[in-house]
């Protein structure tokens, strides 16, 4: 299991923070495997990597860079609810206190990035939708999921995940 630190993941993203931000995802932590989405050493089959490629930018990439590049000169950004891996050996219910836990910090970056809540957001994963939507909504953040679940893509959730992307983006 990889246990970076929270800063470890941030230098990861800020080398692909687009200059005007346009759309913020939110999925639930990088996973414990060290398959982060904006580790340009891996993958473009990794299961979110290739669902946002695919699904969002309506593309396929070369390499993991080509993708990362596109998602960031199309305004697009990922952050995580929290930088603490939870998808191995934890309880549904540990995994979400833990989410949970992280909102203070999670909120301070998405200010950070957008001071007037002005820029959307797209959650992803049932329990990161479910456990945060309504917080957001609350803090004044704008989220476009109203209601809609957006899966995580993989294990068989891949076309759940198309068709709910598809209808939040319009």
């Amino acid at each position: 299991m990889y246990l970076m630190d929270e800063q470890y993941y941030v230098n990861l993203r800020d080398r692909y923070r687009p200059t005007q931000t346009r759309l913020i995802f939110i999925a639930e932590s990088p996973p414990s495997s060290g398959k982060y989405f904006y580790d340009p050493e891996g993958l473009t089959a990794e299961p979110l990597f290739r669902a946002l490629m695919c699904d969002v930018l309506e593309r396929q990439v070369a390499s993991k860079t080509d993708g990362l590049k596109a998602f960031q000169e199309e305004g697009y950004l990922l952050l995580d609810a929290t930088y603490v891996p939870v998808n191995k050996g934890l309880s549904n219910g540990e995994r979400d206190q833990i989410v949970l836990a992280g909102y203070e910090g999670l909120t301070r970056e998405l200010v950070a990035l957008s001071p007037q809540k002005s820029t959307p957001i797209i959650l992803i994963k049932k329990n990161v939708c479910v456990l945060l939507e309504a917080k957001l909504l609350h803090d004044g953040f704008i989220v476009r999921n109203n209601g809609i679940v957006v899966p995580f893509p993989s294990r068989w959730q891949e076309r759940r995940f198309r068709e709910a992307i598809k209808q939040i983006l319009g």
